[in-house]
């Protein structure tokens, strides 16, 4: 038997104004559009905001569905937008927040496995890392690469 470790580099902040101002704007855009996510069932506000590599910031943020597998992740709306009308330009970075009952959530969030899973696949189409900036109120976590939130993922290497 062969014991393999996985190790995750995780950069932690305290707060938005330790961020560089890059990481401080798209931050700030996806707190905004948490606000305006339709979340009437779970009454939980994501917001995503992407930055491309051709310098736009599109946004996104979760849409619920009373048949609950009909709706979509903020990150996903975000990033299909994104590759949808800007197919030539790399994710360079994510930022993801969330809010419920308009207070920014304790926790740091994080994408769900779909999500995690569709980061993945936009990584490998570009060939480039995204840089994932993940909030919360207690901490900010930044990760370079999907390989940090989805080690051993499955890609089109598999197929």
């Amino acid at each position: 038997m062969k014991t393999t470790e996985i190790r995750i580099v995780v950069h932690e902040y305290e707060n938005i104004g330790e961020l560089p101002e890059a990481d401080q704007v798209l931050l700030q855009e996806a707190r905004r559009v948490t606000s305006m996510a339709y979340a009437p069932y779970s009454g939980f506000h994501v917001g995503a905001a992407v930055l491309l590599g051709n310098g736009t910031i599109v946004t996104g943020n979760n849409q619920e569905n009373s048949a609950y597998p009909s709706g979509l992740c903020a990150e996903r709306v975000a990033m299909f937008y994104a590759n949808a009308n800007y197919p030539d330009s790399e994710i360079k970075s994510i930022a993801i927040s969330a809010a419920k009952d308009g207070i920014l959530v304790s926790e740091t969030v994080k994408p769900c496995g779909g999500c995690r899973q569709a980061l993945a696949e936009t990584e490998m189409r570009f060939e480039t890392p995204i840089r994932i900036i993940l909030d919360g109120q207690h901490s900010i976590m930044v990760l370079h690469g999907v390989e940090s939130l989805l080690p051993l993922s499955f890609s089109k290497k598999y197929l």
